[in-house]
């Protein structure tokens, strides 16, 4: 059984940095694109950041320039480094790995910027 688990969310104010990571386990096979997801409260789910397995990447507008993903093949990890956060970016992030034909998500993690 394949569990992403995720971490680095958290509480942090507005201009500060966080850096969430998300590894997956189990028996994950053939791995193609890597993403982080949010969802902010009474809004729905978009793409932040997307990583392909040949290390193309890219973002929405929103966070161009302030967000990096990245991702560790070895240990089918991967990463979204945060800075100059605001507190528009406040939501639960998700992460989402394709493998083969399908598709595994994350449990969440809060990210809270204050002003």
């Amino acid at each position: 059984q394949v569990q992403l688990v995720e971490s680095g969310g958290g509480l942090v104010q507005a201009g500060g940095s966080l850096r969430l990571s998300c590894a997956a386990s189990g028996s994950i096979f053939g791995i193609k694109a890597m993403g982080w997801h949010r969802q902010a409260a009474g809004k729905q789910r978009e793409q932040v950041a997307r990583v392909s397995s040949s290390g193309s990447t890219n973002y929405v507008d929103s966070v161009k320039g302030r967000f990096t993903i990245s991702r560790d093949n070895a240990k089918n990890t991967v990463y979204l480094q945060m800075n100059s956060l605001k507190p528009e970016d406040t939501a639960v992030y998700y992460c989402r790995i394709d493998a083969g034909s399908y598709v595994y998500w994350g449990q969440g993690t809060q990210v809270t910027v204050s002003s």
